[in-house]
Order: C-alpha cells, then structure tokens, then sequence
C-alpha cells in the first residue's frame, strides 16, 4: 500500500504555485457560501507575512489538491485557522485530521500559546474533528455567519 501523499507548504515561488492555488480557489467556491469563501481575497491573504497555507494532494506526485489549511499567527502569542477544507469525495480519510495535525505543528514551532478557530456549529463532522484534536468551545458567537446562522469560537492552548 503507497504511502499517503505528504502534507505540503504553498511556497509562492515554485513553478505549482498557482495551480495550487487555482485548485483552492476552485474548493473553496464549491464547499464554502460565496459570502464565507476565501476565492476572491485568497492571494491577498497568501502574501501576509504572519499568513501560512498548508495543503494536500491525491497523489505524492502532486496531483490535484484534494485539501487545505491555512492559519494566520495574529501575535506572537495568538493565531488562528481560517480555513480547513476537504473536497467531498475525499472526507472522512484522515485528511482534515492530518491538516489541523500540520497547522497546529506549524503553529507550536512559531511558540503560539493559543489557537482558535470559528466554526457552524451544525457542521458536527468540523465540530466533532476539532474536539478530537482537543479545541474547546469557547464561546457561541451570535449572527458569526449570517443573521441566524452562529458560530463556535473554540481554541486550543499550547
């Protein structure tokens, strides 16, 4: 049995870069509301210095992306996952548990002491991925989405 694909870091200088992020911008405009999705603004986010974006493909040869993650490090004691997505198909693989595994690594080597995440909360495979990995509701934020539609602000110190 081959070895699972690695988990990837978007270097912006090689040649895949923007197949990679073309394969993002793609997920994130069918997994995500527009309102909620990363598609317009992402290489906007992708040159902030404190921004990280970790991904994953089908195969070790670099095929298409099959997930991301990508986290900012707000201060030198805070950061946050802004995203965590798996295409659909893919799901329920180990893939979004191996993601969060690598930004939480990626954060603990910058001496992050808290991460913290939002996330709906009727997306119980999320909610139920982000507890496994030991984040906490912290709190429920009231209209985080939309009007109605809330969201678990949960962390995770290290």
């Amino acid at each position: 049995m081959a070895a699972p694909p690695p988990i990837l870091e978007l270097d912006p200088s090689h040649d895949r870069a923007v197949s990679v992020v073309e394969d993002i911008v793609r997920l994130e405009r069918r997994i995500f509301p527009k309102h909620e999705s990363l598609a317009r603004s992402l290489h906007d986010e992708l040159k902030r210095r404190n921004s990280g974006l970790i991904y994953k493909t089908s195969s070790a040869d670099e095929g298409e992306v099959i997930g991301y993650a990508m986290y900012t490090c707000n201060t030198s004691l805070c950061a946050t996952i802004t995203k965590l997505a798996v295409k659909e198909n893919c799901r329920r693989q180990g893939h979004g548990e191996a993601l969060l595994a690598g930004a939480v690594e990626r954060c603990r080597r910058r001496k992050v002491q808290r991460l913290s995440l939002h996330v709906d909360p009727t997306r119980t495979a999320a909610v139920a991925l982000y507890r496994k990995a030991g984040f906490q509701v912290d709190t429920t934020v009231e209209g985080y989405y939309a009007p109605h539609r809330d969201a678990y602000r949960m962390f995770l110190d290290l």
